[in-house]
């Protein structure tokens, strides 16, 4: 059996994650405050973070076996795997702080060490940091290490805004919609490397998205608008689920081949596992 074919999880045969669009923006922000919600109504409304844990650790687990089975960008493997880091990232950050007794500040610098870390090694590796290159299994593992890492670090920078800095989840929300408008500005207009725009704003949905969430759900003595956890994420859950089966359906965001990916050798025969 050819190499590329051994193995419980095969080679990709093409790009593994989605063009970049508007569209791409708004599910991956939905799905930062939806993951939020979802974990803090596992934490809070089920009566025990060890049970939120395990359940959450569970969908992840399921996720990541979903996505590394396919072959190629499927849009439900790989926003149902975006949507479990969103939850299980909030509950591993949120643990840091609540069982270990790490500050926010000490979160937040933390997992900035982490993901500078992982980005470093992936690099070293690759000699490129962009999302159009995402078409072999360690890139791909890289890449889903740094959404995981900066999950957790945009959890962490959106508690200690509006915990911490006492800035309140809708203050910060504003906040981080205007930080995120920097790298858009600072690309299209002062030609910003393509790479880092993307990685900075990436980074920026998750506080944005987690702030705004925390905002509609928490009660009002913590700065909310008191709509609750479940309410939320079924909300976006809802919302998210609509928006990926409409790019199932649309394939709007499959990504051409780049040209590293178009050179190589055509090896493998396009009857893997996956969509």
């Amino acid at each position: 059996m050819p190499s590329h074919r051994r193995g419980f999880f095969p080679e990709p045969l093409a790009a593994k994650v989605p063009e970049i669009t508007f569209l791409f923006w708004v599910v991956k922000i939905l799905t930062t405050a939806g993951g939020e919600a979802t974990s803090d109504y596992f934490a809070l409304d089920l009566g025990s973070r060890l049970e939120a844990g395990v359940i959450e650790a569970g969908i992840f687990l399921i996720a990541l076996f979903c996505q590394f089975r396919t072959r190629r960008y499927n849009a439900w493997a790989y926003w149902f795997l975006a949507y479990s880091i969103a939850i299980f990232g909030t509950g591993v950050a949120d643990a840091m702080h609540l069982f270990l007794k790490i500050p926010y500040s000490g979160t937040t610098v933390l997992w900035a060490v982490v993901l500078a870390l992982v980005f470093w090694i992936w690099w070293r590796n690759e000699r490129t940091l962009s999302i159009h290159s995402i078409f072999t299994r360690r890139r791909e593992i890289f890449y889903w290490c740094v959404v995981f890492a900066t999950f957790a670090e945009g959890t962490a920078l959106g508690d200690y805004t509006a915990v911490a800095l006492h800035l309140g989840y809708l203050a910060s929300g504003i906040m981080f919609f205007f930080i995120i408008v920097i790298p858009a500005v600072a690309w299209s207009g002062f030609k910003l490397n393509s790479v880092v725009a993307f990685w900075f704003a990436y980074v920026v949905t998750r506080p944005l998205g987690a702030s705004f969430a925390d905002y509609f759900s928490k009660p009002h003595s913590l700065s909310g608008a008191n709509y609750g956890d479940a309410s939320v994420a079924l909300i976006t859950t809802i919302i998210v689920a609509i928006l990926v089966g409409y790019l199932a359906i649309t394939r709007h965001d499959i990504q051409q081949p780049a040209p590293e990916q178009a050179a190589r050798p055509a090896t493998v025969n396009d009857d893997g596992v996956g969509g």
